[in-house]
């Protein structure tokens, strides 16, 4: 055989062997039946329904959030369960679906860890104060903390065993003012409402409830709130229907689209 012969013979066996290689690439990455191509950058692709508990005072942002989460994961429906915190990890002990829990509160995230009831370590994604709420025009006067203390004035807190509750037992402590309510609520929704409809000359609520009541209430300065700063954690459910839904909306909420949300309405960084 010529030298011709035998160079053309080695370069169609090197062409030959690009080719089975370049299939053979091709073939791993290509999607096979039923495999779903996740564009480049678009991250982890989650569908189905995400089943979040969140404490009451989150009820305006996480609707944001999960307005915002199912825009950019098509497919997907975020479905909430607003409740006070301690409310939520006896619904979550008892064996209620959901896929994240999201705590106004380390207490009661605490509680869900020992009743393991929670994946994984939760983590903190938002701080809040408290503040006083008052009906428009601020009809009974009220100036201070200490006002609350007043025998003529109405005024409706959280339940102790509810965040917003025990925060406001620890600001009584401190400031050494006793309250005397006429009604102890077990959310912060329940305590703003009452105080927006007259029913209450005052409630304690948190900053960003006062914030996103808008002209329904307002307040007065509160200057012993800063000694009491609830840290807002969030963990996914262990046994979740959708783990991967959920972790991908913890994500979303530790993120950077979540703080952007939670700084508007109010709430501080961990």
């Amino acid at each position: 055989m010529s030298a011709r012969r035998r160079g053309a013979l080695r370069g169609s066996t090197a062409v030959a062997g690009l080719l089975l290689a370049a299939t053979a690439l091709a073939g791993c990455s290509a999607p096979g039946a039923g495999q779903t191509v996740t564009p480049s950058g678009s991250g982890t692709r989650v569908s189905g329904t995400i089943t979040v508990f969140a404490a009451a005072s989150l009820t305006k942002t996480f609707t944001e959030l999960g307005t915002e989460f199912e825009a950019a994961h098509p497919g997907t429906t975020v479905t909430f369960s607003f409740a006070g915190s301690s409310d939520l990890v006896t619904q979550l002990t008892a064996g209620a679906p959901a896929d994240v829990f999201a705590s106004a509160d380390q207490a009661n995230m605490t509680k869900a860890v020992d009743a393991k009831v929670v994946a994984g370590t939760p983590t903190d994604f938002a701080t809040n104060v408290l503040a006083i709420a008052l009906p428009p025009g601020n009809p009974a006067h009220v100036k201070s903390f200490a006002d609350l203390a007043s025998p003529g004035i109405k005024t409706v807190v959280c339940a102790p065993q509810v965040p917003c509750g025990a925060a406001t037992a620890k600001v009584e402590q401190s400031a050494g003012v006793t309250l005397h309510p006429v009604s102890q609520e077990s959310s912060v929704t329940d305590v703003l409402g009452k105080v927006s409809s007259g029913e209450a000359d005052a409630g304690i609520v948190y900053r960003t409830d006062v914030k996103g009541a808008g002209s329904s209430v307002e307040s007065v300065p509160f200057p012993e709130a800063a000694k009491t700063v609830n840290v807002y954690p969030i963990a996914s459910v262990a046994h979740a229907p959708n783990p991967r839904g959920g972790a991908a909306f913890v994500a979303f909420v530790t993120g950077p689209e979540g703080r952007h949300v939670l700084a508007a309405a109010g709430f501080g960084a961990p």
